[in-house]
């Protein structure tokens, strides 16, 4: 409903953004102010990816239930690689990111991207 507030943003391209990102990552792409992963969407050029950020960052972050998906820069960072070398492999986004945020949330002991992805292809297998 936050999305289709937006203007430029009608309910076709909502659908679209949420059938690419999940939530969590919506929310996170927004409080980063991560222009670059909302542009990757179809329909989503960078001026309506910035006004997004610029309209939903406060609403986001009043809702409260982000706060428990804020993760250091250094995590999005290694999980954004590992997404990108994933489907590179062919392997649909969604299924990865789900499978990327468990083992990130679960191995806090992997702090490269080579070990995030065998673990990811380790239980995708």
């Amino acid at each position: 409903m936050l999305l289709i507030s937006v203007s430029g943003v009608g309910v076709n391209t909502a659908r679209v953004m949420l059938s690419g990102m999940s939530v969590d990552d919506m929310r996170s792409a927004i409080i980063h102010e991560q222009v670059a992963t909302l542009n990757k969407i179809k329909g989503i050029g960078p001026k309506t990816a910035k006004r997004i950020i610029l309209d939903l960052k406060d609403k986001v972050l009043k809702d409260g239930a982000v706060a428990d998906s804020l993760s250091p820069s250094i995590s999005n960072t290694m999980a954004d690689e590992a997404l990108s070398a994933m489907i590179a492999l062919g392997f649909p986004r969604n299924t990865v990111n789900k499978q990327l945020n468990a083992i990130m949330a679960n191995q806090t002991s992997i702090t490269q991207v080579e070990d995030l992805i065998k673990a990811a292809l380790k239980q995708l297998s």
